[in-house]
């Protein structure tokens, strides 16, 4: 399908559509909408370093000042580094509350053509029950956690993202040594 931008239906739809927006960032300024609009159009769109009128997820979270970098700065650290450690805590409580065990043993050709039986074993947890719920929950408060650094790295902020990456890095160094790989050497299956 060929669409010609010159087609005036095309260009009204366009039109119609910025000035809805236009409308939509009136009514959030409660103005007569210029510093929404200048919001819309000047967000950056590569990596600076700044600390004048940088939004942070919320309109009410705006950063004016070198103090206010700093305590954001903090705050995402802290965020990121536990967001690593919410990872570990949900994997222990995943291992400790493995309720089910299940072996499945079946006989396979071995090497040589004898019969060889392999046993699996299947380890799970019960849809309802206490454990399942609770890591459910952590799941949502993990996703939700995950993509609001998502968007404080979106902002473009030099400062706000090297303070996500370095509390990532943080996290995962004071957090994640206690994670265990068990190797079971009797595994035949990879």
């Amino acid at each position: 399908m060929d669409m010609n931008m010159t087609d005036p239906h095309l260009h009204h739809h366009h039109h119609d559509m910025d000035h809805g927006m236009d409308h939509d960032a009136i009514a959030e300024s409660g103005g007569d909408g210029h510093e929404a609009l200048s919001h819309l159009h000047n967000m950056p769109m590569t990596f600076y370093f700044g600390c004048d009128d940088v939004p942070v997820l919320f309109s009410c979270c705006i950063i004016n000042s070198a103090a206010g970098m700093v305590m954001a700065c903090v705050i995402i650290f802290l965020v990121s580094a536990l967001y690593e450690g919410l990872k570990v805590f949900r994997e222990v409580l995943l291992r400790k509350s493995q309720v089910r065990v299940r072996y499945n043993s079946m006989p396979v050709p071995g090497p040589d053509g004898t019969m060889v039986v392999e046993t699996h074993k299947t380890v799970g947890q019960q849809m309802i029950s206490l454990p399942h719920i609770l890591q459910t929950f952590l799941q949502v408060i993990q996703v939700v956690i995950s993509y609001c650094l998502m968007l404080v790295f979106m902002t473009f902020n030099g400062y706000l993202c090297l303070a996500v990456a370095f509390g990532a890095g943080a996290g995962y160094f004071f957090f994640s040594w206690k994670k265990t790989i068990v190797v079971d050497i009797t595994e035949h299956c990879h």
